[in-house]
């Protein structure tokens, strides 16, 4: 059922409203379990979309096996997406570094209040994010280490392709899920594919692992997936790839595969002069996990990420 989570009158007669699609079980239960899946906060991550479509289309093929309460938030930052922007274009800010916001406050503290009111009782919440356009993600829960005894059971059940722990000094406090988790509320993101865009794979995979999760809350009656157990960064660790020069990367190994120290995963080239001018090399063994996709790079720009030690 489609509700209105908030509603504010705008300048020029428009309305900010944000929605939510409750689910029901068909039959009374006592004690009904609930999960939130919350996805647009940046409105030029759109992978979430697609998630929120295909698990509702999923539920009503067999409305019969839902035992609990699922809320779809598919855009709390609706005119970010209208317009393919990050931040909220009301006072221009990201709505990720404005929670746990104040019913007394601004318009997107409020906002930001009223998403994290709404989203409270629930027994698990999944952010979910897609990166920018520049790099692209294999699909990853992204954890906090002051929460991660807690969550690391939900995070091995999402089906995704591995868990990526933060340290705490990493972590900015002012995030959706770094709220809710401080409310009570266990929070995981889910970060996958690449800005602008909707990588159907990888949203079908992270679909699977909601249902996997609602089988093991015993909110979910149907047949329960198969799925994968994640590759975890707290077994080893990361290796970032920056460039060395400017100019166009040009990728030479294939996303989300295993590579070995010394692998030449890319090359730095000058169009101009049509010279190469650096080799992209990989010191440590380990999983391709994020790959830079945009061609035009600076000095320092990411180039890639490696998981590794954790095999």
């Amino acid at each position: 059922m489609k509700e209105i989570v908030l509603e504010y009158e705008l300048p020029v007669g428009e309305k900010l409203t944000i929605y939510r699609n409750r689910i029901m079980p068909c039959s009374e239960i006592n004690s009904p379990g609930r999960i939130s899946i919350v996805s647009g906060t940046h409105g030029d991550e759109l992978e979430g979309q697609y998630i929120c479509y295909e698990l509702a289309r999923r539920i009503a093929l067999e409305p019969e096996n839902l035992m609990g309460i699922v809320d779809i938030y598919p855009a709390i930052n609706p005119f970010g997406i209208d317009m393919a922007s990050k931040n909220s274009p009301l006072f221009n800010r990201d709505l990720n570094r404005s929670f746990p916001g104040s019913s007394s406050g601004d318009l997107i503290d409020r906002v930001t209040s009223g998403v994290v009111e709404s989203v409270l009782g629930s027994d698990l919440c999944l952010d979910i994010h897609a990166s920018d356009i520049f790099v692209r993600e294999i699909p990853q829960v992204r954890l906090s280490e002051d929460f991660a005894d807690n969550l690391l059971p939900f995070a091995k059940l999402t089906n995704a392709d591995m868990i990526w722990m933060n340290a705490t000094a990493t972590v900015h406090e002012s995030t959706l899920a770094h709220s809710l988790n401080i409310l009570g509320v266990p929070t995981m993101v889910i970060e996958m594919g690449q800005g602008h865009q909707i990588n159907k794979p990888y949203g079908d995979q992270i679909v699977d692992g909601i249902f996997n999760i609602m089988c093991e809350l015993g909110m979910w009656m149907g047949t329960r997936p198969r799925t994968q157990l994640p590759a975890i960064s707290s077994d080893g660790s990361v290796e970032f790839i920056r460039s060395e020069k400017a100019g166009i990367f040009i990728p030479l190994t294939e996303h989300n595969h295993f590579v070995k120290a010394g692998d030449i995963i890319g090359e730095i080239f000058d169009p101009f002069i049509g010279e190469k001018l650096m080799d992209v090399v990989s010191e440590q063994p380990g999983l391709l996990f994020t790959q830079r996709i945009y061609p035009v790079v600076s000095e320092g720009d990411l180039l890639a990420r490696i998981l590794t030690g954790a095999f």
